[in-house]
């Protein structure tokens, strides 16, 4: 009976467990990424994490945990953190090993990770047992984590500059934002540091004024104040989630977090990029000191310094000769749409590097007032932020070089506009990046913030 009761507490190393299919074992390990409590198909609650120990850590072993409902699960404080589990039978699916969890006969311990101090546990289930032997490996592993980079969130994972329409995919991200659209939907606002990839925009410009191109997925504009919460540099990718949709609760799903979401569909709407969470789709949160993070986070910070790092993925090593600016301009450092969106003063002047998505009028007959003044509203994009901006009266001169004949202009704005030959009113459109200078002002010195409107100058369309 004594050599039994040692080797039924004997914790397993992960590499041999994942050899020792239909046994009973008892482990201790790491925790890398864990999903969000969510009901199984049956009436239990389920939730699924990944561990690692010195023996395997480069993939980690996940383990199935059910109970008879949500509050019996481990409610885990943190990626990081230690978790123990006994008498877990060792599955197998699709060719990898897991570990499943029994509510009636397995047990589990949490506790604090590597910068923890206790040994005893912080949450433990009702048939758990501790041994004195148990804090010894809960400090064993504490002592080797300190040493390790650990990562397993990039398998299979692709970045926002990597999306495609129509497609499943297993994205990274920090969520910077978390807004109800209405009682049954949210939306997330998640980023990673790259750029989403510019899109076709829609060619219908007949429609521009009833029907304008949106500028954000979101019904309406975020406060300044949440967007300046935002990253200026990398996109800002929109999650639509539908309660009836998901099996797990959104205020699960915390600002400030990194998480893994595995199965996210790809759709667009207008040009702009839209992710939409199904019943198909998990999330998984991973720790903010994992490798990857911390390359997406350095990646940020050297973006974020450099001046030539601000311009769109797309437009490298520069954008088409377009557009120029005036020589005054030309050493001006680059902003990106959401620097000028979240910039502390209502007027200012910045250089960008940006696409005309859309006009109003959508003919250049219709460019010019019945005074012969220019008066054109563009929409402009980046990879952060689309946004209205006038070309106007003497910047409209300069812009166009004075007043060309109908026939010369019509090229050169479709041209702008990224609009073909192709006799088609569905033909999608792909303007070209070009570099211009925008100066934002107010209509009204009273409302200044609300009335802040921008406009083109010092930029001359040159194709």
């Amino acid at each position: 009976m004594g050599k039994f009761m040692r080797d039924d507490y004997r914790f397993m190393k992960l590499a041999d467990a994942n050899c020792a299919l239909n046994q009973k074992v008892n482990l201790i390990g790491i925790i890398v990424e864990h999903s969000t409590p969510c009901r199984s198909r049956g009436t239990d609650w389920f939730l699924s994490l990944r561990i690692v120990d010195e023996s395997y850590h480069d993939s980690g072993l996940v383990v199935n945990i059910f109970a008879e409902n949500e509050e019996k699960l481990p409610q885990i404080d943190a990626s990081g953190d230690i978790i123990q589990v006994s008498h877990v039978v060792m599955k197998s699916h699709n060719a990898e090993s897991y570990a499943q969890y029994n509510k009636r006969f397995s047990s589990y311990a949490l506790y604090e990770g590597k910068y923890g101090e206790s040994c005893r546990p912080y949450q433990f289930s009702c048939n758990f047992r501790q041994r004195d032997q148990d804090m010894t490996f809960v400090v064993g592993l504490r002592k080797w984590v300190v040493g390790v980079q650990l990562s397993t969130v990039t398998k299979d994972s692709v970045l926002l500059r990597q999306l495609q329409e129509g497609h499943c995919c297993d994205l990274v991200c920090k969520i910077f934002h978390v807004s109800g659209v209405s009682e049954d939907e949210w939306m997330l606002f998640i980023w990673d540091g790259s750029d989403a990839p510019p899109l076709h925009i829609p060619s219908k410009l007949d429609d521009e004024i009833e029907n304008p191109l949106r500028l954000q997925v979101e019904p309406q504009s975020l406060p300044k104040d949440i967007l300046c919460k935002f990253p200026s540099v990398g996109t800002t990718l929109r999650v639509s989630v539908q309660r009836r949709n998901v099996n797990f609760h959104i205020s699960s799903l915390i600002t400030g977090r990194w998480v893994k979401f595995i199965n996210m569909t790809l759709n667009v709407t207008q040009g702009l990029w839209c992710g939409v969470l199904t019943r198909e789709t998990k999330v998984r949160f991973v720790p903010s000191d994992d490798i990857y993070i911390l390359e997406r986070e350095r990646d940020f910070v050297e973006r974020f310094a450099s001046n030539l790092n601000r311009m769109p993925f797309a437009s490298f090593p520069w954008p088409a000769r377009v557009t120029e600016v005036d020589r005054k301009a030309e050493h001006v450092p680059l902003a990106t749409l959401m620097d000028i969106l979240t910039y502390s003063q209502v007027t200012a002047k910045f250089k960008c590097i940006v696409r005309v998505v859309a006009c109003v009028p959508n003919k250049v007959e219709d460019f010019r007032s019945p005074t012969g003044v220019y008066r054109i509203r563009v929409t402009l994009e980046d990879p952060t932020a689309r946004i209205h901006a006038y070309l106007y009266a003497d910047d409209a001169e300069v812009f166009f070089d004075g007043y060309p004949r109908t026939g010369v202009l019509t090229r050169k704005w479709k041209l702008l506009l990224g609009i073909t030959d192709v006799p088609s009113e569905a033909a999608p459109r792909n303007p070209p990046w070009m570099v211009c200078c925008i100066k934002s002002y107010s209509l009204d010195d009273s409302n200044a913030w609300e009335s802040r409107r921008f406009r083109i100058f010092n930029t001359k369309l040159v194709i």
